[in-house]
């Protein structure tokens, strides 16, 4: 199967689950589980980083599969932080080429984050997803997140 079939497949398992949960906490582990065993073979570190509604424009460590993350982020601050400042997609190819990359691994070589609105359109988090393999994401990565976290969060 390609990876927009392994999208496709994954993403209707994902709504299958959640179909009824309305908590957000379990959603976000909920999608971070599943994706992350999907793609087991690419994907190094799967979750999210959720606004802090407490600190203006700082992002918490969320739900996630992997090694430890970086515990919060500033808007702007690295692919998470451009993400949540931009509220555009961000796909990274080499992340050492990146100056303003944050190295919560060092064993992270791309990187891709898909910023995740609410029903309202209000920025609750970003999806942040890390590669050990250099260029792993793609525009196929980017339109199935995308599309998979307006159809799981809005």
């Amino acid at each position: 199967m390609d990876k927009r079939g392994i999208y496709e497949a994954v993403s209707g398992d994902i709504l299958a689950v959640l179909d009824g949960e309305t908590n957000v906490t379990a959603r976000m582990a909920t999608v971070s589980c599943l994706l992350s065993q999907a793609f087991a073979d690419t994907y190094f570190w799967t979750g999210f980083y959720v606004v802090d509604p407490e600190k203006e424009r700082e992002l918490v460590v969320g739900p996630y599969q992997g090694t430890l993350g970086c515990l919060r982020i500033a808007f702007g601050r690295g692919v998470c932080g451009m993400a949540a400042e931009s509220g555009e997609t961000q796909v990274v190819e080499d992340v050492h080429a990146l100056e303003n990359h944050i190295a919560c691994d060092s064993r992270s070589n791309s990187e891709i984050v898909v910023p995740v609105h609410d029903g309202t359109g209000r920025l609750i988090a970003v999806f942040d997803v890390d590669s050990t393999k250099f260029g792993a994401f793609d525009d196929t990565d980017k339109e199935c997140l995308e599309d998979l976290m307006a159809k799981v969060f809005a």
